[in-house]
């Protein structure tokens, strides 16, 4: 059994490259009791692809969430800010 909900969502945004990217994670448990960690990554706006990995132990499944996260803010990942993407209208 999952004892704490992980869930992460970060992105990388760079306009001179044109690159709008996403990358999530999240440990769930299986139908088995197993922690599963899954990852979905991809270009911000599509399904992007998705990847699953399964352990007897959450541990396990919580050492390679941080390895994971910490290899992705090495590459410019970040928070997804609430202000960025908020739409606002033209003033009149």
């Amino acid at each position: 059994m999952i004892a704490q909900q992980y869930r992460l969502y970060i992105e990388r945004r760079d306009a001179g490259r044109n690159m709008a990217r996403f990358y999530a994670l999240s440990i769930e448990e299986t139908l088995f009791g197993q922690a599963c960690l899954v990852r979905r990554w991809g270009r911000i706006g599509t399904t992007g692809r998705v990847v699953q990995h399964s352990f007897d132990d959450e541990g396990e499944a919580l050492g390679l969430f941080l390895e994971l996260l910490h290899a992705k803010r090495m590459r410019g990942y970040r928070p997804r800010s609430a202000g960025r993407h908020a739409e606002v209208a033209p003033p009149r």
